[in-house]
């Protein structure tokens, strides 16, 4: 890993803090975020369905397929510390390239 620990977020902290403003805008950002999710679950969904046809014949992944799957859950871990009131940092309402490490 390269990047430096200052570039690097911890996705899911306690804030202490919370915007009493910012409380009543998610709900509006729920619902765009929500729409995005719902669509990009679907299509996420047909590259999976795809993807198994794909390994059952050839006997090996697609990488497009693999990597759309993993952009949805990329964006899904993204936009979760927002959605579950944990911080009042808003996401992108379009998926932006994130990487998750496992420690």
């Amino acid at each position: 890993m390269s990047e430096s620990t200052d570039t690097k977020r911890q996705l899911f902290t306690y804030e202490h803090d919370a915007g009493r403003l910012e409380l009543l805008v998610r709900i509006l950002y729920w619902i765009l975020i929500g729409i995005v999710l719902w669509v990009y679950g679907i299509i996420a969904f047909i590259c999976l369905f795809i993807q198994w046809f794909h390994i059952l014949i050839l006997g090996r992944r697609n990488e497009w397929l693999s990597n759309f799957a993993k952009g949805y859950l990329e964006y899904l871990v993204n936009v979760m510390s927002y959605t579950y009131i944990m911080t009042d940092t808003r996401p992108e309402i379009f998926p932006t390239p994130v990487r998750i490490y496992k420690e």
